[in-house]
């Protein structure tokens, strides 16, 4: 049910998402029935993808037939081509999870006038959690005002990611970046809906989060709902226009600013000198990976938990002489004879 204090054009959206919630409560019921498809490797869409969308596509029609679509799964063939009025849905993020009866998955839908996201409604169908903004109106969860974290040391603080899963995706730049978040954050976590992500930022349960390979739609909708709960979102290099860059950093004022320097280097955005950092950086992380599998005594992670021991190893120079390998041992057998009364000597005895 919406409330009469929300902006006209919200009330409708929250309206959308509720229908949508409502079909993808029913479809989870038996999952085991939904039909599924693969976009691209580990890239699915299900049958409830796209009629909570068509839900929403019409609801937000019906009240706004002027308004122009931009939607996960049927891009923009939906509505005005040229408005100013731009509503950026994606019907069930966490595709993934939903088909596995993994309960992280949200509905979101974000307003865009004239290239600024206006109004955000993020509805998570499975615990009924319902996250609103209105530009300059505040952040709220099921109509209480929400506000990000107030914590401000980063070993402190929760901090949400996405893995990479697709073809192409820089896997060991990813390594690089875990290997320099997880000894300085009280813990890293990966649900799997970026949208809720940012949503759990703003209600401070997580202090950041960060992400790459991200479409509008995954992060339209959080990104009003980070701000207008006091906290900041960009870019890894820190900066505000991130909605079609394909990377995003959020958190409290005070955690993003420690975050920005950790990450900028990663950015595609980043210096010539930033990049070449950053390239030494994930060879030092993947020699170490390649060490530990060759049974060395020291792992990755303690590689990186060990003060000085990270940007040490990321300094020093490779040794010119591999050690020598051990000679193998040369066994030999040594027959005694036997006594004289017949039994078995010492150490010759032999095995049934």
């Amino acid at each position: 049910m919406s409330s009469p204090n929300l902006h006209p054009m919200l009330n409708v959206a929250v309206k959308a998402a509720r229908a949508a919630g409502a079909i993808i409560n029913r479809a989870a019921l038996d999952v085991e029935a939904v039909r599924i498809s693969q976009k691209q490797v580990n890239d699915f869409v299900t049958e409830v993808d796209h009629a909570s969308e068509q839900a929403i596509i019409e609801t937000l029609l019906g009240a706004y037939p002027g308004h122009g679509i931009l939607a996960e799964e049927s891009g923009s063939q939906y509505g005005a081509k040229d408005s100013d009025y731009v509503w950026i849905i994606d019907p069930l993020d966490g595709t993934t999870n939903f088909i596995h009866g993994f309960p992280v998955y949200c509905v979101s839908i974000a307003l865009s006038v004239r290239g600024k996201i206006e109004q955000a409604v993020v509805y998570d169908p499975t615990r009924n959690d319902l996250f609103t903004a209105t530009k300059g109106r505040g952040a709220y969860m099921n109509e209480r005002r929400i506000r990000v974290s107030k914590r401000t040391r980063l070993n402190e603080c929760l901090i949400s990611t996405g893995f990479p899963f697709r073809t192409g995706d820089n896997f060991k730049q990813y390594l690089a970046i875990m290997a320099d978040m997880m000894p300085r954050a009280a813990g890293l976590r990966r649900p799997g809906a970026a949208a809720l992500d940012l949503a759990y930022v703003a209600a401070g349960f997580t202090d950041a989060f960060f992400e790459t390979g991200l479409n509008p739609w995954d992060v339209a909708a959080g990104s009003l709902l980070v701000t207008e709960a006091g906290g900041l979102i960009g870019n890894f290099t820190g900066e505000p226009e991130f909605i079609d860059q394909r990377e995003c950093l959020a958190g409290a004022p005070r955690v993003y600013g420690q975050l920005v320097p950790l990450l900028a280097k990663y950015s595609k955005f980043a210096t010539v000198d930033e990049k070449l950092r950053a390239s030494d950086r994930v060879r030092a992380v993947s020699a170490s990976t390649k060490a530990s599998k060759a049974d060395e005594s020291v792992d990755l992670y303690a590689r990186s938990t060990v003060p000085g021991f990270a940007d040490e190893a990321a300094e020093a120079p490779a040794p010119a002489v591999a050690a020598a390998a051990p000679s193998p041992r040369k066994l030999t057998r040594v027959r005694r004879d036997a006594p004289a009364n017949g039994a078995p000597s010492e150490g010759n005895s032999s095995a049934k």
